[in-house]
């Protein structure tokens, strides 16, 4: 993450008016995208942050205080925070301070890991409780554990293979990803992902989708199954905002992200999709182009919500 340092002015119910938060980073809380970490979809983000998700959503900051204490201040000025990303990733120096007014809250903690930390303060650490918060203060947030596996980190797995495409898409031959459904199961590639990282190796099963009721039982994993029948499910019935994004990809092609109880799905529109499930810890089942693939991720596409 680039580090950027500014000035934040804290809430007075969290940080004393007169204590500067040196930002660190920042990140977008929107329907279109929003840290994946929260939850399935934006409302479930919002609510894991105490926050009502509101169509126009948020801009996440993350900082220290001047005694080095994590903070996350939730701005209502998305403009903002969207142009400093786009600044920061374009190797731009930007002052993200946002104004007084449009500060929502200030949370204690990082709901993500941060790898810098601010120049000249102490060494991150959660903030001391407020006395005057009588034990009703919220918990410090703290990025999910990537030693174990669960929703987080499933949502992390499929995050990461969507930044990082080509890389896990060499992994799997084209005699696989777009060899003809057959009944019975078929072996292919496997990969391993650990939350926020994922390694690849090993074998393991693959699958063609269909994305109906009637799925064909070259479909090795119940698992898969399930989440193929949702996300078809979710073009006839919308699910929250969130649930279903899309992106840019090379090309014409759009980058699917869809995520369900238990399942998360990450898909480009011209080739193959990629599931993880919660029930499969660290693996990565691929679903092959097939007949029935291209209609469902265009479909989804349709009705997904886009960044703006």
């Amino acid at each position: 993450m680039t580090e950027e340092e500014g000035a934040v002015a804290g809430t007075d119910n969290t940080v004393a008016d007169d204590d500067a938060l040196y930002v660190l980073t920042a990140v977008l809380l929107t329907p279109a995208q929003f840290p994946s970490v929260l939850g399935d979809d934006y409302p479930a983000a919002c609510a894991a942050l105490g926050l009502e998700p509101y169509a126009e959503g948020y801009g996440l900051v993350l900082g220290q205080d001047g005694d080095g204490a994590r903070w996350t201040v939730v701005v209502d000025d998305v403009s903002l925070v969207a142009v400093a990303i786009a600044s920061w990733d374009c190797g731009m120096e930007y002052d993200l301070s946002p104004d007084d007014r449009s500060v929502v809250c200030a949370l204690p903690g990082w709901p993500l890991a941060v790898a810098v930390a601010a120049p000249g303060v102490g060494a991150p650490h959660d903030p001391e409780p407020d006395p005057e918060a009588d034990g009703e203060d919220p918990p410090p947030l703290a990025p999910p554990d990537t030693g174990v596996w669960g929703p987080a980190q499933r949502r992390l797995g499929a995050d990461a293979i969507a930044l990082q495409w080509a890389v896990w898409r060499e992994q799997i031959d084209d005699d696989t990803a777009f060899a003809p459904a057959e009944g019975g199961a078929e072996s292919g590639s496997k990969a391993e992902a650990d939350g926020s990282k994922a390694d690849a190796d090993g074998s393991k099963a693959d699958a063609d989708a269909s994305g109906t009721d009637d799925t064909p039982p070259s479909i090795t994993h119940p698992g898969v199954r399930r989440a193929l029948a949702e996300a078809h499910a979710y073009t006839d019935t919308p699910p929250p905002p969130g649930r279903v994004r899309s992106s840019f990809a090379p090309g014409d092609a759009r980058m699917i992200r869809a995520d369900g109880p238990g399942w998360s799905l990450v898909a480009r529109t011209d080739d193959i999709a990629l599931v993880l499930l919660d029930e499969v810890p660290g693996e990565i089942l691929t679903v092959r182009r097939g007949p029935a693939l291209p209609g469902l991720l265009m479909a989804l596409d349709a009705m997904a919500v886009r960044p703006s």
